[in-house]
């Protein structure tokens, strides 16, 4: 899973994930943010509806991360003052600068089962003291034939207890209807 393996998957239109907007638990979260400052990453960005949402709403320090260069010229397209240098066309494990809070959605259940215990600890690395990592998991039994791959919250505390304080992981009583009883929204703090 690779930038030819996602850029294929855009080029194609076979992107099931993508609702072509920020999904209602993001928006929720969003809006109880109050810090307008808040130096924010959203790491497997896709087409970024998030980070236009949050655009919008006068957050100006926020950072967009994919492999694929499709959905971020997308991105600039639809938002063409979004700040280009905060447009990164790059592996999530290779970035290196912290931020106050990671928003996760629809990245983590998308990457090798494999790699989920880096991806925690990366993000642990990303986050600047006090820092937080929020949003949504896929709660349906795991698959092998992903993305998306799916997992529990079981499985999940598993890869975050170890580096995060857990202030929530439970179920969304607000997913869309096609997602409804198979996600669930979480907030972490780095320990």
């Amino acid at each position: 899973m690779n930038n030819d393996f996602w850029s294929h998957r855009y080029k194609e239109q076979n992107t099931g994930w993508d609702i072509g907007y920020a999904s209602t638990p993001i928006k929720e979260y969003i809006d109880q943010l109050k810090n307008k400052e808040l130096k924010i990453l959203i790491p497997g960005a896709g087409n970024s509806y998030e980070a236009e949402y949050l655009f919008k709403k006068g957050f100006q320090n926020i950072s967009v991360c994919d492999i694929a260069q499709e959905p971020l010229d997308n991105l600039k397209n639809r938002l063409p003052d979004f700040p280009e240098e905060k447009i990164l066309n790059k592996d999530f494990f290779q970035l290196e600068e912290t931020y106050d809070l990671i928003l996760e959605q629809t990245f983590f259940c998308a990457i090798p089962v494999a790699k989920r215990q880096n991806y925690a600890e990366k993000s642990r690395e990303l986050l600047n003291e006090n820092g937080r990592i929020a949003g949504l998991f896929f709660d349906f039994e795991l698959k092998e034939d992903g993305p998306p791959f799916g997992g529990s919250k079981e499985e999940y505390l598993t890869y975050f207890s170890p580096y995060f304080n857990i202030d929530i992981l439970e179920r969304c009583y607000n997913s869309i209807p096609p997602r409804q009883g198979n996600e669930l929204f979480f907030k972490f703090r780095k320990k």
